[in-house]
């Protein structure tokens, strides 16, 4: 069973989403400031985050940081931020979707199965090398692991690593950007090509030497993105 935190300082949106996720079969924590919700985690790991901007205590992008500090963990952001600036700074810090209230719990589910569909999707192309390299890392396909020289594990996110996994299946193809939105993010997807810049910006910051020249996870301008042996 899947267990999702839900991280929220208002109790209806809590009781709300507690009764629709346990509807479905999800098993549901609850937390309702930035420190249980980090204590929570640590004590029982989620499968998936459901995280409010807005708490009384830490800001919702400092919690994002204290996870990501030890999990992958999916993390879905909720805010009444509609902002670029707060979307951008929560991405950045590791987060895999944006919610911006008041939202349908509809729209919620379907982000949440999106984001839990990016654990399980098989490999694509069998016969695509099982490890590559990228700059100073080994990326092993099979074992879903990144390994610096000196034998340092590169942690990523479920969707840095099937954003990668894409591109490295693939060597040398253009992949278009509609095509990376809806094989990573789904269907309902297709315009957000902001995330797209976001998480390419993330990878080269982790896998590449020189992030602003990069040599492998190239940019085609307006078309895509390709990875380069």
């Amino acid at each position: 069973m899947t267990r999702i935190l839900v991280v929220d300082d208002e109790p209806q949106i809590l009781r709300a989403l507690r009764i629709n996720l346990r509807a479905r079969g999800y098993d549901v924590q609850l937390a309702d400031t930035g420190t249980a919700a980090l204590k929570a985690a640590a004590a029982h790991p989620p499968d998936l985050v459901v995280l409010d901007m807005g708490l009384p205590d830490l800001d919702g992008v400092d919690v994002i940081r204290g996870l990501r500090g030890w999990t992958a963990v999916p993390i879905i952001v909720l805010s009444g931020r509609a902002g670029s600036e707060d979307k951008v700074a929560a991405l950045d810090a590791g987060a895999d979707d944006y919610v911006t209230k008041p939202f349908g719990v509809d729209e919620l589910l379907a982000r949440i199965r999106a984001v839990t569909r990016r654990l399980t999707v098989a490999p694509a192309d069998a016969a695509a090398p099982s490890a590559l390299r990228v700059g100073r890392h080994t990326v092993s396909l099979a074992d879903r692991t990144v390994t610096r020289d000196d034998g340092t594990e590169v942690k990523l996110t479920p969707t840095q690593w099937a954003m990668l996994e894409k591109l490295l299946r693939h060597p040398g193809k253009l992949i278009s950007q509609r095509q990376l939105l809806h094989e990573v993010w789904g269907p309902e997807y297709q315009q957000e090509t902001n995330y797209l810049r976001q998480y390419m910006a993330q990878l080269r910051r982790k896998l590449e030497d020189d992030p602003a020249r990069p040599r492998h996870l190239i940019t085609e301008p307006g078309m895509g993105y390709r990875y380069r042996p």
